[in-house]
């Protein structure tokens, strides 16, 4: 009778543990400072809640990708056009024209104002575009069709791909959080996280169209739900320390998130003929977020 094989673990070598150490040395650290910050400042705090509630929303809206079988074309695109309504009346009235009213109360002449706002939204936008072309990625959805039935070996191309596309967001509940307008950053959240719930779906199910097994699709659409909290942090801690960059990160977020819209919802959504559908999806959206920052702030 052959002796029962023992599991064995590779052995490190002494370069190997040491940068294992340092990896988790780094990300203890990372972890004290966020603990520090949470607790000292309310504003990055609230942000990183908010943060976490559309991180939530979208493990929410992932989860039914475990029992249903597909998702149709015609339901798809609405839901990417009421995220792209949602994300529209965000932009304008949660982002630009709180950051018009700062401007505004500061002294500035209206030229002025509207001429700073206009150039930090462009700005926002090249951002994002100068991320697209930096960051290796592949659109999920897009390349649905060419990668159908191939074997997918470089799935970090995809998490890039969704984690760029919630970067804005993240950013967008940050900044709002630093205007201490508590209503508005409530309605703006809010908003984004309702959108979110369809979001996580459409991610897992293209993930799930292109050959991903159920499990390992709705993972990825839940951690990329993670960029989030974190953008929100980056964005209260950096605007939350100076009133002067405050407009113009609000205006930056709006023009990340217009520049999404525009290049990879809209598009999408009209792609296989359903473009009355995905309008009117766009107009549901945009009327719920205009009624939640109405309410709520």
């Amino acid at each position: 009778m052959k002796p029962a094989a023992s599991l064995t673990l590779p052995a490190l070598s002494g370069r190997q543990l040491v940068g294992l150490l340092m990896v988790l040395a780094g990300a203890a650290y990372g972890l004290l400072q966020l603990l520090f910050m949470l607790q000292q400042n309310s504003l990055i705090r609230h942000a990183f809640y908010a943060g976490m509630v559309a991180a939530v929303a979208t493990a929410a809206g992932a989860l039914p990708a475990l029992f249903m079988r597909r998702l149709s074309q015609k339901l798809h695109d609405v839901m990417l056009g009421f995220g792209a309504g949602v994300m529209l009346a965000a932009c304008m009235f949660s982002l630009i024209v709180p950051a018009l009213a700062l401007i505004t109360a500061s002294g500035a002449s209206a030229w002025h104002s509207s001429g700073s706002v206009a150039l930090a939204i462009l700005l926002g936008a090249a951002f994002m575009l100068l991320l697209e072309r930096l960051v290796p990625h592949q659109h999920f959805i897009k390349d649905e069709d060419r990668l159908r039935g191939q074997t997918l070996r470089r799935s970090w191309l995809f998490v890039f791909a969704i984690a760029l596309h919630n970067i804005p967001e993240g950013l967008a509940i940050g900044a709002s959080f630093a205007g201490g307008d508590a209503g508005t950053a409530t309605a703006l959240a809010t908003g984004i996280s309702v959108q979110d719930i369809p979001e996580g779906l459409v991610v897992a199910m293209a993930l799930l169209a292109v050959g991903y097994s159920r499990a390992l699709a709705v993972s990825i659409a839940i951690l990329s739900g993670l960029t989030e909290p974190v953008m929100a942090i980056v964005g209260a801690a950096v605007l939350g320390e100076s009133s002067l960059l405050l407009p113009w990160g609000l205006a930056l977020a709006a023009g990340a998130m217009l520049f999404v819209i525009s290049h990879e919802m809209i598009p999408e959504s009209h792609r296989q003929g359903h473009e009355l559908a995905a309008t009117n999806g766009l107009m549901l959206g945009f009327v719920l977020m205009l009624l939640l920052d109405t309410a709520l702030s």
